[in-house]
């Protein structure tokens, strides 16, 4: 059986959907940085029947805003000393830039590289955005 010990000082980033971890990890450049980093895949969850952990040993500089994009239901555990010190639940931004890339073949940011793509929230409960530029409705379930 894979053993993954616990850290000592460091982020948790769990709950994550099954696959994302991944895309999480190169979104934050987790291959760049001096800490270690376990990214686990496919692990066994009662609720999510499989999901994805991240441990981050000795770093808290992470924009949690962005995760919640990436995996809406993820959780992020700040440890101290070996002790869960604060859980944190992000919630999804109202407005996002270059994170979402917009999949109309008609829409400006697809055709010309100096606009940026941005969306703005419409329904977070259905984790709803809508290109700024050309109104076309992205759904994080859909990444």
């Amino acid at each position: 059986m894979l053993e993954i010990t616990s850290i000592k000082d460091g982020l948790v980033i769990d709950h994550i959907k099954a696959g994302m971890g991944i895309r999480i990890f190169n979104y934050l450049k987790l291959d760049k940085v001096n800490s270690q980093v376990a990214l686990i895949m496919n692990v066994k969850s009662e609720k999510m029947l499989k999901k994805d952990i991240i441990k981050i040993e000795n770093s808290s500089e992470i924009d949690y805003t962005v995760l919640s994009l990436l995996s809406p239901h993820l959780t992020i555990n700040e440890v101290k000393e070996g002790e869960i010190r604060r859980k944190i639940k992000p919630e999804l931004p109202e407005k996002v830039e270059e994170v979402l890339v917009c999949n109309n073949p008609r829409c400006i940011t697809t055709q010309e590289s100096y606009v940026p793509h941005t969306f703005s929230l419409i329904n977070e409960d259905r984790g709803t955005y809508k290109c700024d530029y050309c109104d076309n409705i992205t759904k994080l379930s859909d990444l």
